[in-house]
């Protein structure tokens, strides 16, 4: 089971917001030990291109940014990102996975961050088996991948 911590949601949620306070969707990954809840929003160089049209592109000195932030005792557990409107995980998500190891989650988070102001109960959760993401709506099987955690100590 994957634990979030309050902290990195409430980052999160600050940093999409700000994002969409100019029309922009952004993108991080979630950094975590194994035993542990994940603890660490890692925020790359992205370029992100406002409404209609709203998308964000990770750059090349944000895919070394990427490559660089784990520790050695770390992984990217989870990739979160907004969405201008609803919570869903779009054809350009499903061909742009991101994670590919098998338990990855994936969070959508809609109206530019403001969904994350309750936890995950707004969002889109996927998890990741074989080849494809499998959509946890809210309940018991969203709960038996993904939990909210207090405070990181």
């Amino acid at each position: 089971m994957l634990r979030i911590t309050t902290g990195v949601l409430d980052e999160a949620r600050i940093f999409f917001e700000s994002r969409g306070a100019v029309g922009c969707e952004g993108t991080a990954l979630i950094a975590g030990r194994l035993d542990e809840p994940a603890s660490r929003l890692v925020v790359p160089d992205q370029v992100a291109h406002p409404v209609p049209w709203a998308s964000v592109t990770v750059t090349p000195a944000g895919e070394l940014q990427l490559a660089a932030a784990l520790d050695t005792d770390e992984r990217f557990v989870a990739r979160i990102h907004s969405h201008p409107g609803l919570a869903f995980h779009s054809e350009t998500d499903d061909e742009n996975p991101v994670l590919t190891h098998q338990g990855a989650v994936s969070i959508v988070v809609p109206f530019f961050g403001l969904g994350l102001r309750t936890g995950f109960d707004a969002c889109a959760v996927l998890v990741r088996r074989g080849e494809s993401w499998i959509d946890l709506p809210p309940g018991p099987d969203r709960d038996a991948v993904i939990l909210l955690a207090g405070s990181a100590s």
